[in-house]
C-alpha cells in the first residue's frame, strides 16, 4: 500500500479549496491597513494606517472553554465563532484599546466545511460589530486527536491605544460608582459547571440560551469614551463577577469594592443553573457573570450618563458597586 497524507486522514487539497470559497467573506472584514501577504502563513498590518502618536499596543488570546461540547451536541456553531472573538476584544477592551485585527486557531479531526463555514461566518460577524480586520489564522486537521464532530477553537486579537489615554485604574477613586453592563447571559465562561449541573436533556433544552454568544461592548464603549470620563473596566469573564470586580482597584491600594445586592437584573438561566446543580450564590457569583459582562467605573456624577449612553445603543446598565475606602 502506498501511504500519502491524504490517506493518513489530512486532506491539504479539500482545506485549501474550503479557505478559497470563504476568502470573499474573510476580505468583507478588510479595510485600511491591510497589506497583500503574499500567500504566506502570517498577516501583515500597517501600524501607520492607526493614526496614532503615541500607539500602546494590548494583545490578548483566548478560547471558547468547554461551551463547545453544548455546541457540538446540538450542531450550532455560528455562535462560538462570536464567542472566540468576542473574548478577546473584550479583554483589552478594558485598557482603552480599539481591535485592530484578529487571527482565529481552529482545529479539526476531518474536514467539515458545513460546520467550519458556521464558525468562520461567527468570527466575521465578531470583527465587524467589533471594528477589527481578521487578519489571519490557522486550520489544523488533526486525525486522532478529535474525533468526528469534534473541534477547538481559538482566537488571538491585537489593539492599539494612545499612551495617555490608557486605562491602567490609577485614576480611580473612593466614591466612584461601578457601572454594569448586561451580558448576554453565560458568555463563554463556567460551562464545566454548566455541564455538571445540568442533564443532557438540560443542556439540549436551555442550548439556545447557552450558547447566546457574548456580548462584543466594543463600538459602545469606545464611543463612549470619547465623552465620558472613565477610569477603569472589567470583562467579567475567567472567575466571575465576585472575582473579577476587585481588579478594578488594584493599581490603588488601599480601595475595594462594594457590591450592590440586587441592583441588576440576573438572567433567568442563572436561576436554572443554580437550581439544578443546588448551587450557592456565592459559588455563583464566582464563577458565572450573573447578567453583568462588563463593569465601568466612572465619577458619580457621570454615573447617569454612561447608563444612558449604554441605553442608546441597547445595553442595559445600572450602577452595581462603589469603590471605597478599605475599614
Amino acid at each position: 500500500m502506498v501511504v500519502t497524507y491524504r490517506k493518513s486522514g489530512v486532506d491539504v487539497e479539500g482545506a485549501d479549496s474550503w479557505l478559497a470559497r470563504m476568502r470573499v467573506l474573510v476580505q468583507s472584514t478588510h479595510g485600511p491597513g491591510i497589506m497583500p501577504d503574499r500567500g504566506q502563513f502570517a498577516g501583515l498590518f500597517k501600524m501607520s494606517a492607526v493614526g496614532m502618536r503615541r500607539p500602546i499596543l494590548v494583545a490578548s488570546t483566548d478560547g471558547v472553554g468547554t461551551k463547545l461540547k453544548v455546541a457540538q451536541l446540538v450542531g450550532l456553531h455560528e455562535s462560538i465563532g462570536i464567542d472566540a472573538v468576542a473574548m478577546n476584544v473584550n479583554d483589552i477592551l478594558v485598557y482603552g484599546a480599539k481591535p485592530l485585527f484578529f487571527l482565529d486557531y481552529l482545529a479539526v479531526g476531518h474536514l467539515q466545511p458545513a460546520l467550519m463555514s458556521q464558525l468562520l461566518r461567527g468570527i466575521v460577524r465578531g470583527c465587524r460589530q467589533s471594528g477589527c480586520v481578521l487578519l489571519g489564522g490557522e486550520t489544523a486537521e488533526m486525525p486522532g486527536v478529535y474525533s468526528k464532530g469534534e473541534y477547538d477553537i481559538a482566537g488571538f486579537c491585537v489593539g492599539a491605544v494612545e499612551q495617555e489615554k490608557l486605562l491602567d485604574g490609577k485614576r480611580v477613586r473612593a466614591g466612584d460608582v461601578v457601572i454594569g453592563l448586561a451580558s448576554n447571559g453565560v458568555h463563554a465562561n463556567g460551562f464545566s459547571l454548566v455541564r455538571r449541573a445540568l442533564t443532557r436533556t438540560q443542556l439540549k433544552s436551555y442550548s439556545r440560551q447557552l450558547l447566546a454568544p457574548t456580548r462584543i461592548y466594543v463600538q459602545p464603549i469606545l464611543k463612549a469614551l470619547r465623552t465620558i470620563p472613565i477610569r477603569a473596566m472589567a470583562h467579567i469573564t475567567g472567575g466571575g463577577l465576585s472575582r473579577r470586580l476587585p481588579s478594578l482597584v488594584k493599581a490603588t491600594p488601599g480601595l475595594a469594592v462594594r457590591l450592590l445586592k440586587e441592583s441588576w437584573r440576573v438572567p433567568s438561566i442563572f436561576q436554572v443553573i443554580q437550581a439544578a446543580g443546588g448551587i450557592s450564590w456565592e459559588e455563583m457569583l464566582a464563577t458565572f457573570n450573573m447578567g453583568i459582562g462588563m463593569a465601568l467605573v466612572c465619577p458619580p456624577k457621570e454615573s447617569s450618563r454612561l447608563v444612558r449612553a449604554m441605553g442608546h445603543d441597547r445595553i442595559a446598565a445600572w450602577p452595581i458597586a462603589t469603590i471605597e475606602r478599605e475599614v
